[in-house]
Formats: structure tokens, sequence, C-alpha cells
């Protein structure tokens, strides 16, 4: 499809892609919504989270929400999301990755950006014992990556999975570690790397044998992280390899169920590779909205509902 003119046009102040990203990821407060969890056991023997929230009528329709990388089901984000939706008559899935619930996971595995087997499970959880005619899912970064992956490498989909949204999408996940990895962003990336090395210690505790003290210590980077656990504890060579792999903008050419991928203009965790205007033009089930503003799932609107909360609604509303 060719791209989606946007509208989205927010006050003064969030205009500024950081100050964008960082209200929304540290001082936006959603109440209102009430979450009842669900344990699903996985095919290899650990766990998953899920937190539902439900449409106060009847509804024959799911939205399963992703979070992004080191977030949960309780981010803002995510519960701006299941509250826009239940209130427009969808219940709502909302999926904490593996670790990413309070507790250790307890496998020596994690999540990452194309862990489509732990979503496939999700989904045939959700198939196997609700009663939904339609699902539809929401991601964010890392989140979004994974659901594009998912819809275009070649899997089952299911029939009822209707469409999909995905916002801040690291569609080129090197490209994504590039920017990352720039002084721009040298306090983002600080932050990602300290919760990350705190969670691998508790793994540590875990797995002694797997992870060394003196693999800990390498880590100075979120690229060192990929490499010393990431990588290796998901089947690939290094964290090149698995950004080669895992990248969703490879896999959009394959996608046949409507999608909309929304990424800000001043995005500064996203690069040029991480906006795939071919790969829109050339098939008629990716939509690609392009806003000037935003920031990285920032996107601040009105009654304290994002723009993309309110766009998600409309555009999965409007596949019937």
């Amino acid at each position: 499809m060719p791209l989606v003119n946007s509208d989205y046009n927010p006050p003064h102040f969030f205009k500024n892609g950081h100050l964008s990203t960082i209200y929304a990821g540290l001082f936006r407060e959603v109440t209102g919504l009430v979450q009842k969890r669900e344990r699903i056991h996985l095919p290899d023997g650990d766990f998953l989270n899920l937190d539902w929230s439900f449409s106060n009528r009847i509804s024959n329709s799911v939205t399963v929400l992703l979070h992004g990388l080191e977030g949960n089901a309780q981010r803002a984000y995510i519960l701006g999301s299941a509250k826009a939706l239940t209130e427009s008559g969808h219940d709502v899935c909302a999926v904490n990755f593996r670790g990413c619930s309070g507790e250790p996971n307890t496998t020596y595995r994690s999540y990452h950006s194309g862990a489509t087997e732990d979503l496939k499970a999700i989904l045939d959880h959700i198939l196997n014992t609700k009663e939904y005619g339609k699902i539809y899912l929401k991601g964010f970064s890392l989140g979004g990556n994974l659901l594009l992956k998912y819809l275009g490498e070649g899997n089952t989909v299911p029939s009822e999975l209707k469409g999909a949204v995905a916002i801040s999408v690291p569609c080129r996940l090197d490209d994504s570690l590039h920017q990352l990895l720039s002084f721009k962003n040298i306090a983002y990336a600080v932050r990602f790397k300290k919760n990350l090395i705190e969670k691998l210690k508790a793994k540590q505790k875990l797995f002694p044998s797997k992870i060394l003290d003196a693999d800990i210590q390498k880590i100075k980077t979120l690229k060192d992280f990929d490499d010393v656990y990431t990588s290796k504890a998901h089947g690939f060579k290094d964290a090149m390899d698995y950004y080669t792999q895992c990248s969703a903008r490879q896999f959009l050419g394959g996608i046949k169920v409507p999608s909309l991928i929304i990424n800000a203009k001043n995005d500064s965790f996203l690069g040029k590779a991480c906006y795939p205007i071919k790969e829109a033009e050339d098939n008629q089930n990716v939509y690609l909205e392009i806003p000037k503003y935003g920031g990285h799932v920032g996107f601040h609107g009105v009654d304290n509902f994002t723009y993309t909360e309110r766009r998600a609604v409309a555009f999965l509303n409007s596949l019937g």
C-alpha cells in the first residue's frame, strides 16, 4: 500500500521526540483498568503470565498486546492500549514475556525480538481455551518486530487472526542498535543495560555454570549483552547473527493480513533502515504511517489516550 498520510500534530512540548519518549515512559499514569492474571505453560516447561482485561459488553474479539524491551503488561503504553480497546468493545490479553512478569522464568533462555514460537503458543492457547471469532495483534518496539516477523515468516496464521498494529518498530535491529549506541541515546542505553544485567545476575543464580562473572564483566554495551547472552541462549552465532535473522523488515513481503506500522520520523531509536517504505508500497496488506512527531512509543494525545491508541482502535475496527 502507499504510505498512509498522518495528521498527528501534538502540542508544542511534545513535538520534541525525546520529551515525548520520556514523558510516556516515566511520567504517564493510566488508572481504572482491571487486569486478571492467567499463567500458561510452554512446551519447553517454562511459563508465561498473561494479564487479561475485559470489555463491559460481551466481546467476540480479543487483542493480544506485546510489550517492548524490558517492559511488562503494567507499563502505561500497555495499560492505555488495553483501556482504549476494552472501551471500544475488545477484550485484551496483555502478554508478559519470559522473565518480565515480576519473577524469573525457569529456563536458561528468555525473550527476544524474534521469539515467535512463544507468540504461537499464546495464540494456540487462546484458540484452544477461549471462544473468540476475531483475534488482533498490537505490539510495541521489540513486540512490534516480533509480531511482524510472525506474520511474514511463513507461519500458518489462524483464520481468526484478522489484523495487526505495530508501533515504533525497530524492524532492522542492527540499525536500531546503531542508533541506541550513539550519544543522543546514551541515557536510554544505560538504563536498558542496567536492567538487563540485573536480570542476567538473577538468572546466573539458576544457571551458574552457563553464566560466569567474567562474561558479565564483558558487557559494556547493549551489543555486548546480545553477544554474551541473547545469542548464546537462543541459538544464534553472535549478536549480528541474531539481528540478521530476527529483523522483521525482511519478512514484510509475506504478510497476508492487514497490518499497520506507525514509526515516528523523530524516533531517536530508529535509523533510515527502520522505515520500510518500499515493502509497504509492494504489499497491499502493509500500511506504513510516518508521523512527523511521536518519539519512541510516545505519541501524546488528549484525555490521556495517545494518538496511536486511538489510531489502533480505529484501524482494527475498520477491518470488521
